[in-house]
């Protein structure tokens, strides 16, 4: 039996969607920003369509908590597509101070244009597009060098369009949208282990089963380490549910009658996963990308 397509479309992701239409006219290049640790789910397939072929700049933000060696693998695959792509992270600083330079490298044509007119001191105009909570506003704030943009990790706290002044830049900071359907559950999980679909959206113990299964599949030794698994136990838990319940006993997360409590060690997997407690992890492989994972 064929999984059931995930819908995720509140009205404000419409309303972004309007916004970008109505403001894409006045921006010269685009920002689109993804989760380094899941690039291909993080790509909201409509972006190109609605930004109607304006340059594009990719940056696979949060790098700090992904797998430096992937990334890199992942920054090789891009390129060799032709793509416009960059490894950044608003918390370290990590490739933040490339932006500026490689935004006026895509735009060398227009710049040359504006300096032939007299133009040369105008400012280029940046619209930062991104699903939820996959750092906009981060980004907004340390290329401008102070808090100017609210943030909050988790999603939907951007609701409204913010321009602010970073130097010779001036960046139009929009909310998060998402695509109407999920084509695949593997996307939707990724997302939700990231803490881009609010936690309403799926069963955090399913959640956390299926994360614990990926992390088995990807980092086991990972895994073992943090939560002072049994190696042998790992390898042959019969579901990801049965590793949950070990995490809640190694941890001492036990309700009345010594029961092991799995939604509060379902809750600590995905905080410690998200945070890079475990380790740092990235999701998915350029091999898997022709497949859109």
């Amino acid at each position: 039996m064929p999984e059931k397509e995930i819908q995720w479309f509140p009205g404000h992701m419409q309303k972004t969607r309007y916004l970008i239409a109505e403001n894409l006219r006045d921006v010269d290049l685009v920002l689109e920003l993804r989760d380094a640790r899941i690039p291909e789910s993080s790509r909201n397939p409509e972006i190109y369509r609605l930004t109607e072929g304006k340059p594009l700049l990719t940056l696979l933000n949060k790098a700090s908590l992904a797998d430096p060696e992937v990334s890199r693998s992942w920054l090789a695959f891009y390129k060799k597509q032709g793509r416009n792509v960059l490894l950044t992270d608003c918390t370290t600083g990590e490739g933040v101070s490339s932006i500026r330079s490689a935004a006026r490298s895509i735009l060398r044509e227009k710049l040359a244009h504006w300096e032939e007119r007299g133009l040369k001191g105008k400012h280029i105009r940046l619209m930062i597009l991104g699903i939820p909570n996959v750092g906009k506003s981060s980004l907004l704030n340390r290329l401008a060098g102070q808090k100017l943009a609210k943030t909050e990790n988790r999603p939907g706290v951007t609701r409204d369009k913010q321009w602010v002044t970073a130097g010779d830049m001036e960046l139009l900071d929009m909310p998060g949208v998402l695509w109407p359907k999920f084509g695949s559950r593997r996307i939707a999980e990724h997302l939700a282990f990231t803490g881009t679909i609010r936690k309403e959206i799926l069963d955090e113990e399913e959640l956390a089963a299926k994360l614990a299964l990926r992390l088995r599949e990807l980092y086991p030794q990972k895994l073992a380490e943090r939560y002072k698994l049994d190696a042998a136990f790992l390898s042959e838990a019969e579901t990801g549910y049965r590793i949950v319940e070990e995490i809640a006993r190694r941890r001492g997360f036990l309700v009345s009658g010594g029961e092991p409590d799995t939604a509060r060690a379902a809750l600590t997997l995905l905080d410690e996963f998200r945070c890079a407690r475990i380790g740092r992890i990235s999701l998915e492989r350029p091999e898997d990308a022709d497949a859109r994972i």
